[in-house]
């Protein structure tokens, strides 16, 4: 079996490392070198800082400190502080949070801030430009009229555009511009802002459509096309705001099967006519926290255009011990991508606690995809959708998809396995309100239609809500005149369970030195070890306590998971998270030299064949075999399932319980 995550991703690092000294030492050797020559971009490693806002009066120096550390030891390249530095933006509090930033900087540590509304909302602008403006890159390319608030850089091949709070519906036209110019300059893009479009229990869409003030349209006007061009160029976007960390694919378009444009019409792999597919989505990461604050789960998942894939938090309260620290990392390679999110318990509730446990932090990987732009991908639904719910709209609760084509043609697919370790997390409840001529709602109504038109899932029997039949609920006991006389009012979203999915991209790469095929990478089994936080982020035992009433579709409670597979770890750490068994098919066109090939899985950065020749099954794939395995010698045992179907010829096979990056050797 590979090693873990972290030692792949460490392998990765240091390849990049050398790959950048090299690069150096070429440029001050060969001055004369052919520069018609296309230039390879370097890896670059950016991290994220989550909110460092303290109590009172200060920055909370000692997560700030300990994730900044994290990042670089990991070698990380540039810094993304998501906004909300400080709690007041003082002089004072700026002072700290240069004073533990700075000694990164000089170590070759690049910054990219971007302003939090607790930058704005107390109105230090004049703070944030006077100590920002150090730290901004001198070649980065502010948007007109808002310099020091949106600008934007490339490096490598990675276009990073940053965004103060609340300036995405300004600085949309000015992003569509950029994108344009650049086009071709860039393979990947990070968007970073304080707040985002959806959010885990803010976002914009809530605040400035469902919510808004009648007649702003800003962002109701733009609102889909801000997704779909994020969807299109494949976004990464990242955020601070909520003090939790999340991370979610969020659609262009609307779920539903009464909507022919929806993104369960599209196909789910490779197509003759537009190649391997990728659903029309952007990944959105909220970034966790660094701060000596933390919240609760309000309102839950936009299942309408939201998936949740993980999500974890500590608010010390509430049944939660503690706070975490949060350090996330994205590498760039080439067209691959790399992402580990690290997640550290602390219970400092201001600076002069001291460092405490961030002394020495107990880092623990709890997210993490590796995944490239030729990709097919898909999301497989948790195992505890009710059965006659399974159909509906595509619920795959298997890990089965269609074929996903390589530029060597080679093929892959899963075959089979059933999602049945997954992870949980409460809301609380909450209401949204309106006053008439004041909000976009002018009524009752016009609330619960603006809630199912942008945010929530209305349930019906041809488009359920997984999360519960009335996830909205209005209440016509609260309406009632405000002092003018206008009809004021709320809805409630009653308190809920949400089961995450998972986001499972098959990707193509490259072939190497010691492969004879393209690289497969398979991302996304091994993020669920059957945690289930309350709204707080207070564990409890999914295998005995059941979600909150009314959670199911049917309008049932979810039950408790109590046939969760024994090798489920019920914990956060990526890196010992034994995934559902699954069987997966590797094909080649290479069939007169199929014999003397092996199937071949990257373990401590070397190739080695998954199981011995002897060890290879002649056998075509039954997914029976998951669970009941045929006969092999002894000396095999302990080593995987793999097959190989010589009646198809070029065919191969296997059973794996966690992420792997495969390809074709020779014997």
């Amino acid at each position: 079996m590979p090693n873990s995550t972290k030692s792949v991703f460490r392998a990765t690092l240091c390849a990049a490392a050398v790959s950048a000294l090299l690069s150096a030492c070429n440029s001050d050797s060969n001055n004369d070198q052919d520069t018609s020559s296309p230039i390879v971009p370097a890896p670059l490693s950016i991290g994220l800082l989550p909110d460092t806002q303290g109590n009172g009066w200060e920055v909370a120096q000692h997560p700030m400190e300990a994730v900044l550390a994290k990042h670089q030891a990991h070698g990380v390249d540039l810094v993304i502080p998501v906004g909300d530095l400080t709690n007041h933006g003082s002089t004072k509090e700026w002072a700290e949070w240069r004073e533990v930033a700075e000694k990164y900087r000089e170590a070759g540590m690049e910054f990219l801030p971007v302003m939090g509304n607790h930058e704005t909302s107390w109105a230090y602008t004049v703070e944030w430009i006077e100590n920002m403006r150090h730290y901004i890159p001198e070649d980065a390319v502010h948007m007109p009229s808002a310099e020091w608030l949106n600008y934007y850089i490339i490096r490598e091949n990675v276009l990073v555009i940053g965004l103060a709070y609340y300036n995405l519906p300004i600085a949309f036209g000015w992003i569509k511009d950029v994108v344009a110019e650049h086009e071709g300059k860039f393979e990947h893009v990070v968007i970073a802002s304080h707040d985002g479009l959806i959010g885990a229990k803010y976002g914009q869409t809530r605040e400035q459509i469902v919510q808004g003030t009648k007649d702003d349209n800003r962002l109701f006007d733009i609102h889909k096309e801000i997704r779909e061009l994020f969807a299109e160029k494949d976004v990464i976007w990242v955020q601070g705001h909520e003090h939790m960390y999340q991370r979610s694919q969020v659609h262009a378009r609307v779920l539903g099967s009464n909507d022919p444009g929806g993104r369960n019409a599209e196909p789910l792999a490779s197509t003759p006519s537009g190649g391997n597919y990728r659903m029309p989505s952007y990944t959105q990461i909220v970034s966790g926290n660094a701060s000596y604050k933390g919240y609760e789960y309000r309102y839950g998942e936009r299942e309408l255009i939201q998936d949740v894939i993980q999500h974890k938090m500590d608010s010390m309260s509430n049944g939660s011990e503690h706070y975490d620290a949060n350090a996330a990392m994205l590498h760039f390679d080439g067209s691959r991508v790399d992402y580990r999110a690290y997640s550290a318990p602390h219970t400092i509730k201001a600076n002069s606690d001291g460092p405490k446990e961030l002394l020495e932090p107990n880092w623990t990987l709890m997210d993490s995809f590796s995944r490239s732009s030729n990709r097919c991908e898909s999301l497989i639904y948790p195992n505890s959708i009710p059965d006659d719910q399974r159909p509906i709209l595509n619920h795959i609760v298997e890990y089965k998809t269609a074929s996903c084509v390589a530029d060597d043609q080679s093929t892959a697919k899963l075959l089979g396995g059933t999602n049945n370790t997954f992870n949980r997390v409460d809301t609380t409840e909450r209401t949204m309100g309106y006053t008439a001529g004041f909000n976009r709602a002018e009524t009752m109504n016009d609330m619960m239609r603006l809630s199912y038109q942008f945010l929530f899932t209305k349930h019906s029997s041809w488009d359920v809500n997984l999360n519960g039949n009335n996830r909205v609920v209005p209440n016509y006991d609260s309406i009632q005149p405000d002092e003018s006389g206008a009809e004021t009012g709320h809805v409630v979203l009653p308190a809920t369970t949400i089961d995450m999915k998972k986001h499972l991209t098959l990707s193509w790469m490259p072939k190497e030195a010691a492969t004879v095929s393209d690289v497969l990478l398979v991302s996304g089994t091994q993020v669920h070890g059957g945690v289930y936080q309350n709204a707080y982020g207070g564990e409890v035992d999914i295998r005995t306590i059941a979600g909150q009433p009314g959670s199911q579709p049917d309008g049932t409670v979810k039950q408790p998971v109590v046939d969760l597979p024994s090798y489920a770890t019920q914990a956060w750490d990526v890196e010992q998270i034994i995934a559902d068994p699954y069987g997966i098919e590797f094909t080649t066109e290479n069939l007169a030299q199929a014999e003397n090939l092996n199937l071949a899985w990257k373990a401590d950065g070397e190739w080695q064949a998954v199981a011995a020749s002897e060890c290879v099954l002649d056998l075509p794939w039954d997914e029976d075999y998951l669970t009941n395995p045929p006969a092999r010698i002894t000396s095999c045992s302990d080593q995987p399932l793999v097959g190989y179907d010589s009646q198809y010829g070029g065919r191969w096979w296997m059973i794996a319980q966690q992420d792997v990056e495969l390809a074709l050797i020779n014997k």
